[in-house]
């Protein structure tokens, strides 16, 4: 891990810019704070209990908005998933203060010393949140996993569960999970590759805080339980994207696939990074062979990322099948309700269908408008992210101008050549010429500006 050296406390003052800049919510209005104290009392007077269920959290260590637990039941040949999801609705009454200010938020920011909730932390660090050791109301999504990975819901439901214990992606171990965990993944794994899934994660830019003070720059790892995790949330919204897209209702998670000539152009760079991609694998196939600790590896599935147009999200049209391109399915957001707006509606929608009721009007209504407005809040998520690591890798990286280092060339395009560092966690851009994607390089520091979050390179001489 990379330690940022900041005594003069850059990188508070420049967070605090960010936040300025790019109008990053702050506080909420006592209105809103009142309205959520008074909500957090609420009773649960329309929840079926299920607290003798053995369900379990799985989440960052430092995590306290927990949107989902779990619990896993062998039945003969299937296994089926119990996953709960936090009942924000419950607390949340359309158009009132808290239901206003979500909507202007649309989903929670995260920077690297505290984040802008979507709800006031009294609901979603609080009586929300699906924390252990406390009763809590959730939607419970009974889905069943066949033997092939297919996910089917059994059923959709209120419920007040209990959560046994808070588990960590970073120490949770295999006496920690339920007999069928293990199972589970690996039937979802198998499904996604059955059905041409082509799920890329490339490395990710982290910025952390350092208990005493400090900071961290790097990497992030991805851990097995993070993807045992998400196999989970997965299956869980699989299984609500079939039963909300067969009763003709919905908001869904849309994202075209490669067009050809992007995909002969990535057939291209795969050669330049000398890469063996058999010419009878298609991109979807070649693409779960790679690994992201592989240098030349990672710098192509980050070109296959860039290749996508990106993920939109798209309400049910009569003809229309929504289609994801990286999921190879139809799909939705529904199990992160305490951080993405959307999610609150989608849940609403799936618990009227599997319980035979129609979709409230003012659940129809925002599956027209929701596209809009969580495409602006995943813009500023997106834009501050990248912010806080420009910010970081200037702080760093500001005693050091002058020196040489070792690069990898990630890609080329018309601003030039994207660079990763050899051994810091930095990716940048350097105006070189005759070089190819996969080329080791070495570079200059020319300059680093906590105050612009701008670092400059020159090819070395």
């Amino acid at each position: 891990m990379k330690t940022i050296n900041d005594p003069a406390h850059a990188l508070d003052q420049g967070l605090a810019a960010i936040r300025a800049q790019f109008h990053v919510p702050g506080d909420f209005s006592p209105a809103v704070l009142a309205a959520a104290e008074e909500a957090a009392k609420r009773a649960f007077t329309d929840h079926a209990d299920r607290r003798s269920l053995d369900f379990r959290t799985l989440d960052p260590a430092t995590s306290t908005d927990l949107d989902q637990a779990f619990a896993i039941e062998v039945a003969g040949a299937d296994i089926l998933l119990h996953y709960a999801i936090a009942d924000v609705a419950w607390f949340v009454d359309d158009d009132g203060p808290i239901d206003r200010e979500a909507w202007a938020r649309g989903e929670t920011i995260y920077l690297p010393d505290g984040k802008a909730s979507l709800y006031p932390p009294v609901l979603s660090e609080g009586a929300a949140s699906l924390l252990p050791a406390a009763d809590r109301p959730a939607i419970v999504m009974h889905v069943r996993i066949a033997p092939d990975g297919g996910a089917t819901m059994d059923s959709v439901e209120r419920a007040i569960i209990h959560s046994r214990a808070k588990l960590a992606y970073d120490s949770v171990g295999a006496a920690d999970l339920p007999a069928g965990f293990e199972d589970l993944s690996q039937r979802i794994a198998a499904a996604e590759a059955a059905r041409g899934a082509a799920r890329v994660d490339p490395p990710q830019q982290l910025v952390s805080p350092v208990a005493g003070g400090g900071w961290l720059l790097d990497f992030e790892p991805r851990l097995k339980s993070e993807d045992d995790n998400a196999a989970m949330s997965l299956a869980a919204n699989l299984a609500a994207a079939a039963l909300l897209q067969a009763h003709h209702t919905g908001l869904f998670r849309v994202m075209p696939a490669p067009g050809h000539r992007a995909t002969s152009r990535l057939r291209h760079s795969a050669k330049a990074l000398a890469l063996d991609w058999p010419s009878n694998l298609s991109l979807d196939q070649y693409s779960r062979t790679l690994s992201a600790t592989d240098p030349k590896q990672a710098a192509f599935m980050l070109e296959i990322r860039r290749a996508s147009l990106g993920a939109t999200y798209q309400p049910y049209h009569d003809g229309v099948v929504p289609w994801h391109a990286a999921m190879a399915a139809t799909y939705v957001h529904a199990t992160a309700p305490l951080r993405r707006l959307a999610d609150r509606y989608v849940l609403r929608g799936l618990l009227a269908v599997a319980n035979g009721q129609p979709v409230p009007d003012v659940v129809s209504a925002a599956y027209q408008k929701l596209p809009e407005v969580m495409a602006r809040a995943d813009q500023l998520a997106s834009t501050v992210d990248r912010a806080a690591i420009d910010l970081a890798e200037a702080v760093m990286l500001q005693p050091r101008v002058g020196e040489k280092f070792a690069a990898v060339v990630t890609d080329i395009d018309e601003r030039g050549a994207r660079i990763m560092l050899t051994d810091m966690p930095v990716i940048a851009r350097v105006a070189a010429s005759g070089v190819t994607p996969g080329d080791a390089i070495q570079v200059t520091l020319a300059s680093a500006d906590p105050a612009t979050r701008q670092v400059g390179f020159t090819p070395a001489s």
